[in-house]
């Protein structure tokens, strides 16, 4: 007998810019439209879509560890480093295992579960996605992953299939995208599942299915600040889409489309060559731009096609979500900081009071959004935004509005007082400086 449960799918996509699809704005290098991702676009149109998702940090792992987790990453410690470096063998920066995790507590409801691509939650023998919850895992443990050679950034082979290292040629988009379709058609109807595909894709190498000379002139190191394009950067983000229509595809076939909640999302901004139009900043910032992501997401039985959604939202809600539409409860000890996103399905115009908000180590930045309005303060120094006026945050509206400014400070400073402090010890580590890359002046 089918179970009536939906199968979860959860695919997140490394370093892509807000306007890197299609259906978000994508340019090519001279300004025009292009046809970047037309299975995504495809997608969003048979779902939602959403203008104000928001990554739960500037920076990889800690996103991933609100993904996790259903709650904000601030409240374990692995999630304070920006990003979690290679530290292989270290106990504490990771993933607890006695954590409850979303795989975990759909893995204990009976729901058949899989992580492909990415884990970036720290390094076994302490860590590990089976370790959390994931039935199966194949993919890499660190931060990024060479799409050749199969290595982590400084050379040292990557790629596993459960605890036991895999070697495989091919171009790693492709073959976790490959990945995910035999999960699928492994499938029953008499059991759901949650599928993680975790893309490394956009992030650098950048690398294309015909850059293997560019791997083997890199030899799996260095983070690739004398190569790459525009072209090449969305010809990766073509590659990724392929893939996921692969799986659509799959999911068609096995007549599981219908009953297939499927969410599609950034871990966080864009990098180098990522186009986060309108607003200004990436990666590392809490700046629009460094936390402002596409977001999709389509279940033909229970939401309507075609709406665009307003709401703003953390990666965290869609761990809510996931758990609200299997019918499971969180884990007593460790209720959810996330909230579910359900109602959208059917009213997505649904947008519930609430606070969003941000802490980084790096340059000191902290930031709360409420509504329109939005707290910044970055080095020391405030901002005051209103996001509805000014997407791009050009107008500071502090000496304006102090009353606004002095509500959502006290808010942020509230909120920051109901968790654990950011470490002293924790690291922030930067991909490039402008010893690498000049940095503009604005």
């Amino acid at each position: 007998m089918a179970d009536p449960r939906p199968n979860l799918i959860f695919i997140l996509a490394d370093d892509l810019g807000y306007a890197d699809l299609g259906c978000t704005g994508a340019r090519d290098a001279h300004n025009n439209a292009c046809d970047v991702s037309p299975r995504l676009d495809a997608m969003a149109a048979q779902g939602l879509r959403f203008t104000r998702g928001y990554s739960n940090s500037a920076v990889c792992s800690p996103t991933r560890f609100a993904l996790a987790t259903g709650r904000w990453q601030y409240r374990l410690r692995g999630a304070a480093e920006e990003p979690i470096a290679s530290a292989h063998g270290d106990k504490v920066l990771g993933l607890p295992p006695g954590h409850p995790t979303v795989a975990s507590l759909l893995r204990d409801a009976g729901y058949a579960t899989a992580l492909v691509g990415k884990w970036h939650l720290g390094y076994p023998p302490h860590f590990g996605p089976r370790r959390s919850g994931y039935e199966e895992f194949y993919g890499f443990h660190a931060g990024g992953a060479d799409y050749f050679a199969h290595c982590d950034p400084r050379g040292r082979p990557d790629f596993w299939l459960n605890e036991e290292p895999h070697e495989e040629d091919g171009y790693l988009t492709d073959l976790l995208s490959l990945r995910a379709v035999d999960f699928v058609r492994r499938q029953s109807a008499d059991q759901p599942f949650y599928l993680s595909l975790h893309y490394s894709a956009p992030h650098w190498p950048w690398l294309t299915r015909e850059d293997r000379a560019e791997s083997e002139r890199l030899k799996g190191m260095g983070k690739h600040v004398d190569g790459g394009s525009i072209a090449t950067y969305q010809r990766m983000i073509h590659h990724m889409d392929e893939g996921i229509g692969w799986l659509l595809d799959a999911l068609e076939e096995k007549g599981m489309s219908e009953n297939t909640l499927i969410v599609f999302t950034s871990d966080n901004g864009g990098e180098r060559f990522s186009n986060n139009w309108p607003f200004v900043g990436q990666k590392m910032d809490l700046l629009e731009g460094g936390i402002r992501v596409p977001l999709l997401a389509r279940w033909p039985a229970r939401m309507a096609a075609g709406a665009v959604c307003t709401t703003p939202n953390l990666t965290m809600d869609w761990s809510a979500s996931f758990l609200d539409a299997a019918g499971v409860e969180p884990a007593a000890d460790y209720p959810l900081d996330g909230i579910s996103l359900l109602p959208l399905m059917q009213a997505p115009d649904w947008s519930p009071e609430r606070d969003l908000a941000w802490r980084m180590k790096h340059r000191e930045q902290k930031a709360l959004i409420r509504g329109d309005w939005k707290y910044l303060q970055v080095e020391g120094i405030e901002y005051l935004f209103n996001l509805a006026a000014d997407p791009r945050e050009r107008a500071n509206l502090r000496e304006r509005e102090p009353q606004k400014l002095a509500e959502l400070r006290s808010a942020w400073q509230s909120w920051d007082a109901g968790l654990p402090p950011i470490p002293e010890e924790a690291k922030v580590s930067l991909v490039f400086s402008r010893n690498d890359l000049p940095q503009a002046s604005f």
